[in-house]
């Protein structure tokens, strides 16, 4: 009967608005709520068939909707832990609870994050969650890690005590006179020394001797460069002969190293390994052939430049996080390290993920699978330190949709009272 199904109809109508009014309550009450993707309800026509000459009602059905690939505005904080996602790409984290029940991460994305080192080091921010990232090797670089798993995202945290950072590589890069190769120059060594760190941060000394070979006639090119090291009370700890090239197409490049105490030299790669008390250390004096490290030119002793990692003990003193996602950690020593890589998830459809509390998404099945981008590399954007992401909310849309909302609960509404006027009256109807 047509003026039933206009009941059914009106009863589906005042369902779907409000359901559309919940989505607008919930959107109004965020509208300051970093990171908070609107909800939207969808409203899709049920058609009966009408093939008669009478017309029945099927009436109207709601689907919620967030739109998580919606992006809201962002703005400046005074807080380097403070990330925003500028442009496509949702920042990895973790709840805390879960991660430390089981010990393993579930991946979670969110698009912003006020993020602060808690008591334990970790990057967490207000809600529990942890900041997830990609840890670094001793030199600052990122391993190979799959893209398509969690596999090797762990909570970022930093050590709160003082640390030290021992040296492992020196590179080398001086002048050797090459009229001191003649065979009537004095043979006087030339001495240098370099400053390392040793396991306990303390710093000791590598002592460079470069003693010329005097030829009987003419010039030999070659040099004897003897190491020390302070820490194992002055004890040679290196020595190598280099032979120059005095070719005109590569006069003054090293022609070969002959190893005669310490780590084979590798003619390729131009590093010989040298062990200190502490261990071994890479000593890089440049490559067979080379434009870099020793050369023998002209009549001057010219250390060019020493370069060298590790550093002496110190305290953190901030957490910074640039554009590409790299975590780096700065000492009061004035030395900063890359601690971690934030990598950013993409996902074909970002609408299809699970909202759950707190800004934070949940892939699924109807996202597709994820992938962990660099920043700022395939389709992502990159990452914004001191800045938050504003909720996507319009304030001044909601509150004209709650308008049409309440008019046409109203009028469903009022179509139910009028089919139960229509049904009275038939009931009123005297035999």
């Amino acid at each position: 009967m047509t003026i039933s199904s206009s009941l059914n109809a009106g009863v589906l109508g005042l369902n779907a608005n409000a359901s559309r009014l919940a989505t607008i309550s919930d959107n109004i009450a965020n509208s300051a709520t970093y990171g908070y993707r609107r909800a939207e309800t969808e409203f899709n026509a049920l058609v009966m068939d009408n093939s008669g000459r009478s017309y029945t009602a099927g009436g109207v059905t709601s689907n919620n909707l967030r739109l998580i690939d919606q992006k809201g505005s962002i703005v400046s904080t005074n807080n380097a832990t403070d990330l925003a996602v500028r442009g496509r790409g949702m920042l990895p984290v973790v709840a805390a609870s879960q991660y430390e029940a089981t010990g393993e991460p579930e991946l979670l994305l969110t698009s912003t994050g006020s993020f602060r080192l808690n008591e334990e080091g970790f990057l967490v921010n207000a809600s529990g969650y942890y900041l997830m990232g990609w840890p670094a090797d001793v030199d600052g670089s990122i391993p190979p890690f799959p893209r398509d798993t969690v596999d090797g995202l762990e909570p970022v945290r930093f050590s709160l005590s003082l640390t030290s950072d021992p040296t492992t590589e020196v590179s080398l890069s001086l002048n050797l006179p090459a009229t001191d190769t003649a065979f009537d120059a004095s043979g006087d060594p030339y001495t240098l020394s370099v400053e390392y760190f040793d396991n306990l941060g303390v710093s000791q000394s590598m002592g460079l001797t470069f003693t010329p070979t005097i030829p009987g006639a003419g010039a030999s090119n070659e040099w004897t460069m003897q190491i020390t090291d302070s820490a194992s009370a002055g004890a040679v700890v290196g020595e190598y002969i280099i032979s120059f090239d005095d070719s005109r197409a590569g006069g003054g490049k090293i022609l070969g190293v002959t190893t005669v105490l310490g780590g084979a030299y590798d003619p390729v790669t131009g590093v010989a390994e040298v062990t200190v008390a502490g261990g071994p250390v890479d000593f890089d004096i440049g490559a067979v052939g080379a434009n870099s490290g020793l050369s023998q030119l002209s009549d001057s002793f010219a250390p060019i430049a020493i370069n060298k990692n590790g550093s002496p003990v110190g305290n953190m003193t901030s957490v910074e996080v640039d554009a590409n996602g790299y975590v780096s950690a700065s000492y009061d020593t004035g030395v900063s390290r890359v601690m971690y890589q934030v990598p950013l998830a993409d996902l074909p459809n970002p609408n299809g993920m699970i909202a759950l509390d707190s800004q934070t998404f949940r892939p699924s099945k109807q996202s597709g699978a994820y992938f962990l981008w660099d920043a700022g590399d395939g389709p992502t954007g990159d990452i914004k330190s001191y800045a938050r992401e504003e909720s996507t909310t319009d304030v001044a849309k909601e509150l004209t949709s709650m308008i049409q909302t309440q008019r046409a609960y109203s009028s469903n509404a009022k179509v139910i009272q009028t089919v139960d006027e229509m049904l009275q009256e038939t009931t009123n109807i005297k035999r």
